[in-house]
């Protein structure tokens, strides 16, 4: 009979732990949390200095009691959920559910679900680390007071179901922030100028990029500008003035953390952050593999720590060592420097056995979770290896006063870069010169290549440029981006399109309450001051109750403020002037998931519904007609003609009744300014207070 018990989170980690400890351990699985607050209230106890009131999550008390059962017949209970601190809760709240004894209860954690981890786990078992523990309290009690305070208020304001969140409120912000920008960006006209020359014994041509003049660089910002450039230059003979060789090294990249395998899986796999962890828990948890049984292929998947432990490292080095030679081993450890938030319990996500190559997994795998281990060990692999060696040439060319440059480099050591590149870099072609340059180098000059360009607007927001962001500001956690990017998106706040997030008609109006009545909630420095002291409370420096004590009160007194001065955003029910075809009455404006709609008063006797049209009192430019505010399929805003598809005008800036005086063309808003439609025409103005 069994003698000890073992819980874990997860029912697909029973079979792999169960493997590995034999038959004196029991294994059994908790599923997640097994008590919450409760749903229909706030459940913290205000006037009891804010105890929280946990529940039973309904559904799980069978669970419980079948535990409760093994419990009793074991000398022994490990806690065993995941080794974070959401983990380090539920093994308290299994404690206090399980009425366990505090003698024969150890909590245990292992990084990586292999024999070894699992084994040193039980050698090293504790106790339940209540800093960890309250911590995670915290969180959840902020994050619910937020949500059960703020909500209600949107709720009468603006209409049911709406929801705000402590990080998800803010992420909106910055999204509608960059969105902001990008609408009053308004484009720079600016010029390249190359000079092609034929090299003799050459067929290709060399292509030197105009520089300025010896002491200054200088920017061409006009076709006057260029076409006077090379007036002056005409019939000038050229000569090659420098010629300088040298190396430089790209550095192996670090191994994955939480937040970099976000953000490469989304540019190389076209993973959203959500699949991104959906997957890496699968290969952490267990995969059936061929012959071998269920195997845990990665370590934890959620950490902010770039650090390997020492078996490991030693393992990546003797593996590389032998299959791409002793020249690629890195010669020390590569290292970042830790930011300050960095929680190190955890070593970066790694492949549980680097001997466990990809294609030996691949038929065992489903193609997803392929290509994400495939990126996991690769990444790995690399970040033990040399840098890659470039050999680089930059020619300078000098014609009359002015200098032209040409800049070229070629591997002379892959390093690293045989095993991985980065999504992002494998477009960047290397420019590689013809044969060696020197200053004899005789030149023809065959054709000035001269071309205009205009500076680009900031880039709307991906998933993974937002990770990056939320990281850098120090908003959110590793376990955290991935359900706050997803709650905005199904919340109908943000629209992803073609990668890109937009945000919404409902989102705008969303954040734009948030920011006037509880600016402190969505504002970046108050979020991320209030993360670092949640670390705190994590390391044991800051007791829980002195920060909820510290919040609570200024969330109460906004909420009450907002509640009664907060002008009601009248969203439903305005009537237009529209006829409903089928009965007759005025079609009223309704708000639903996807922003407004007109709808027919009858309902339910009558149920026509058409999109809402919003005129701006603009005239279309091409036909005359009305322009109105429409939404593409996922609820992004642009304007287009009230006649199409007959008419085919749209616009993505919100154009004006005014004409533009240079080129005739039609003008949009910009901002605080108006500018001419036609970025060729770079006509702008400043509007009128």
């Amino acid at each position: 009979m069994a003698k000890y018990l073992v819980i874990v989170e997860s029912p697909a980690k029973v079979k792999t732990v169960k493997k590995f400890l034999g038959s004196n351990y029991e294994v059994a699985a908790s599923n997640g949390h097994v008590r919450d607050l409760p749903k229909s209230q706030m459940g913290i106890d205000i006037e009891n200095d804010y105890e929280p009131k946990y529940i039973t999550i309904r559904g799980k008390g069978e669970l419980l009691a079948s535990l409760r059962k093994e419990a009793k017949k074991a000398d022994k209970v490990y806690l065993a959920t995941d080794p974070d601190r959401e983990g380090e809760a539920i093994s308290w709240h299994l404690a206090t559910a399980l009425k366990l004894d505090e003698k024969k209860m150890r909590r245990i954690t292992f990084n990586e679900i292999t024999k070894s981890a699992v084994k040193e786990s039980i050698k090293h078992a504790r106790d339940i680390d209540m800093n960890l523990v309250d911590e995670q309290q915290t969180r959840r009690i902020l994050d619910r007071m937020v949500g059960y305070r703020i909500s209600p208020v949107l709720w009468k304001k603006i209409k049911r179901g709406l929801s705000a969140g402590r990080v998800q409120s803010v992420a909106l912000r910055i999204i509608a922030d960059r969105e902001e920008e990008i609408n009053a960006f308004i484009p720079e006209e600016y010029w390249s100028l190359d000079a092609v020359f034929k090299i003799p014994g050459e067929k290709k041509p060399l292509v030197a990029k105009f520089y300025g003049k010896e002491k200054e660089k200088m920017t061409i910002s006009s076709k006057e500008e260029v076409e006077k450039i090379m007036k002056e230059l005409e019939g000038v003979s050229y000569q090659v003035s420098e010629v300088k060789k040298g190396e430089r090294s790209k550095k192996a990249p670090l191994p994955f953390t939480t937040s970099t395998l976000q953000q490469e899986a989304s540019k190389a796999l076209n993973f959203s952050t959500q699949k991104t962890m959906r997957l890496a828990q699968q290969l952490y948890e267990g995969v059936d593999i061929k012959g071998q049984g269920t195997v845990a292929l990665i370590s934890y998947l959620r950490t902010d720590s770039t650090r390997i432990s020492e078996e490991a490292d030693a393992m990546a080095r003797s593996f590389i060592g032998e299959h791409y030679g002793e020249n690629y081993v890195a010669v020390q450890e590569n290292k970042q420097k830790e930011n300050k938030n960095v929680q190190d319990a955890h070593e970066a996500i790694r492949p549980t056995d680097v001997s466990r190559m990809p294609a030996i997994v691949k038929e065992s795998l489903s193609r997803d979770q392929f290509r994400l281990y495939q990126l996991i060990w690769k990444r790995f692999v690399a970040s033990r290896m040399q840098p890659a060696v470039y050999e680089t040439t930059s020619v300078k060319i000098s014609g009359g006063e002015y200098l032209f440059t040409v800049a070229a480099s070629k591997i002379k050591f892959d390093g690293f870069m045989s095993v991985y590149v980065q999504a992002d870099e494998e477009k960047a072609q290397n420019n590689t010169l013809v044969r060696s340059i020197d200053k004899d180098t005789v030149l023809d000059f065959q054709e000035f290549d001269e071309q205009q360009h205009f500076t680009q607007p900031p880039a709307h927001y991906t998933e993974a440029s937002l990770v990056k962001t939320m990281e850098e500001l120090g908003i959110g956690r590793p376990s955290t981006y991935a359900p706050t990017i997803t709650t905005i998106i199904a919340r109908r706040y943000v629209a992803k399109e073609n990668k890109n997030l937009y945000m919404t008609e409902l989102g705008e109006v969303v954040n734009q309450m948030m920011k006037e009545a509880f600016p402190s909630i969505v504002d970046v420095n108050f979020t991320a001051t209030m993360e670092d002291l949640l670390d705190k409370v994590g390391d044991g420096t800051v007791d829980w109750k002195v920060v909820v004590r510290n919040f609570y009160p200024d969330l109460d007194e906004s909420v009450k403020e907002a509640e009664k001065n907060l002008e009601e955003v009248k969203l439903e029910d305005e009537v237009t002037d529209v006829i409903c075809e089928n009965c007759g009455r005025n079609m009223v404006i309704k708000y639903g998931p996807h922003g407004r709609f007109l709808a027919c008063p009858g309902f339910p006797e009558c149920r026509n519904t058409k999109p809402y049209l919003e005129k701006i009192s603009v005239k279309c430019p091409k036909c005359g007609k009305e322009v109105v505010l429409r939404k593409t399929k996922k609820g992004r805003k642009y304007y287009g003609c009230e006649d199409n598809p007959e008419c085919d005008f749209m616009s993505w800036a919100k154009p004006i009744n005014e004409k533009c005086p240079k080129c005739g063309g039609y003008m949009v808003e910009k901002g605080n300014k108006k500018a001419c439609a036609n970025e060729q025409c770079g006509y702008v103005e400043v509007k009128e207070k």
